[in-house]
């Protein structure tokens, strides 16, 4: 049975619910009328439900198709304009108990070199990230209970925030580790992570059993309610997400949105992130072994339809995608990026791949921070390294409802011109500082509220002078 706001696993995610849902969007999605109608709906920016979106997923009309895409990018505009947000991964283990099979760290896997970073490791991989210019990272660690148990992550994290390196800070950590307890989650909390990430991989069971074969992540409602237990403990900012490739695209699709929904009804607070991830080549991975992989046209749409159903939240994508892939999904829903990211243990402080190989996945998108910086510059987007909302308190239902009332733009926009400010100054190079400081003037000229304006522009010159950190 179908129960969005239980607590169950099976009955927020109904097996049933999924393929009633299918069936009804096949029968649908060649009705324009429907269609429109849904679109129409859509354009409100309240946002779709899984069977309505399911509909846009199936339809297959060029007309309605561009109706959807020119819709999504309107909706992304609004609520998120033409920033970008940057952020790396930092992986501090790849030790793993578990044996999923289309991830490197398997258990079984013989060939991939095993690591853990020291406290002193997570110092020098820290530094040489705040030297790049990063100041947001997703902290990633393969789940082991001697190599990585939670009071290493927590101490991890102390580290991190503790670091200051010439200019650089990082402001906000984001944690993506196993599925854990209420008590370990409430340590999170306490410990000021930012959000709490957790990819569910596939909705269905069935499949997800045969993933998982062996290992704690095995337990699929255990694995699905985590979100539940993160909310209980009072992390009000969590991320969800599926590895596209791993089962049919429309299964995860709709149960991915129905998961957004359950959290939306039960906690009034629903996914602050949604990734959409790819399956990718790795470390004796084949991607040929996966044969529901989607094509760019299908994750396109994808990224589309989630921004259209979920307009209020940010979307992240990885360097698993090309330079060409994640420019076509910007203006269509994404709004974070990792940039000169390592999916190593190490990488960044060594900046060289090794043959004694640790990586997670291949990246596909190898470009340095500040050649990614230049590109969204010249596209016409402000990259933003801003962390303001987490730090001000702005998380959980106090950024919802900013967002969704369509007001968090005007704390955001001066937000990223002031740390994208401090990047140039800092970082940048000669040719990527002269594009950051004429979309600065540029988009300063579009900040409504006078008083805003004034501030910010204070605020840009004190930056010029050396002061760091201001934030609305």
């Amino acid at each position: 049975m179908y129960k969005v706001n239980s607590m169950i696993a099976d009955e927020f995610i109904s097996h049933d619910e999924i393929l009633d849902t299918l069936e009804y969007a096949k029968q649908n999605a060649g009705n324009r009328e429907i269609v429109n109608s849904i679109i129409e709906k859509a354009s409100n920016c309240k946002g779709i439900s899984h069977r309505e979106a399911a509909i846009l997923l199936e339809c297959n009309d060029y007309e309605m198709i561009e109706k959807i895409y020119s819709l999504a990018r309107e909706i992304k505009q609004k609520f998120y304009g033409n920033r970008i947000v940057m952020f790396a991964p930092l992986y501090l283990s790849n030790y793993c108990v578990n044996s999923c099979i289309y991830c490197p760290y398997h258990v079984k896997n013989k060939t991939i070199s095993r690591k853990k970073l020291s406290q002193e490791d997570i110092r020098n991989e820290v530094m040489a990230l705040q030297d790049m210019g990063h100041k947001r990272l997703a902290l990633e660690t393969g789940e082991h209970p001697v190599h990585s148990p939670i009071e290493y992550v927590l101490e991890s994290i102390k580290t991190i925030y503790s670091i200051k390196n010439k200019n650089g800070a990082i402001r906000r950590v984001n944690v993506n580790i196993a599925a854990t307890t209420v008590e370990n989650y409430r340590k999170l909390k306490d410990a000021g992570i930012g959000t709490y990430i957790l990819f569910q991989e596939t909705y269905h069971k069935e499949n997800y059993e045969k993933l998982h074969p062996h290992g704690p992540k095995s337990n699929y409602a255990y694995h699905t309610e985590a979100m539940d237990r993160a909310m209980q403990a009072g992390i009000d900012d969590v991320g969800i997400g599926v590895l596209f490739g791993l089962n049919t695209y429309k299964y995860d699709f709709t149960g991915l949105l129905m998961h957004a929904e359950h959290l939306e009804a039960t906690y009034g607070v629903g996914p602050h992130t949604i990734s959409v991830p790819r399956i990718c080549p790795a470390d004796d991975i084949n991607t040929e072994d996966f044969k529901d992989a989607i094509s760019d046209d299908v994750f396109q749409k994808i990224v589309a339809i989630i921004r259209i159903a979920v307009p209020y939240t940010g979307m992240i994508i990885s360097t698993r995608e090309s330079q060409k892939s994640r420019e076509k999904v910007l203006a269509l829903g994404v709004s974070q990026i990792s940039g000169g990211s390592k999916t190593s243990v190490g990488g960044y402080a060594e900046n060289e791949r090794h043959e004694d190989n640790s990586e997670q996945f291949d990246v596909s998108d190898t470009r340095t921070l500040d050649e990614i910086v230049a590109w969204l510059l010249k596209l016409g987007y402000i990259p933003s390294f801003c962390t303001a909302c987490y730090r001000e308190g702005r998380t959980g239902d106090r950024f919802m409802s900013l967002v969704k009332k369509g007001q968090i733009a005007n704390c955001c926009a001066p937000n990223a011109l002031m740390t994208l400010q401090e990047y140039l100054q800092d970082y940048a190079s000669a040719e990527t500082k002269a594009l950051g400081m004429r979309t600065i003037r540029e988009q300063m000229g579009k900040i409504p509220n006078p008083a805003i304006k004034r501030r910010a522009i204070d605020f840009l010159d004190q930056i010029l002078k050396g002061k760091r950190d201001f934030r609305f």
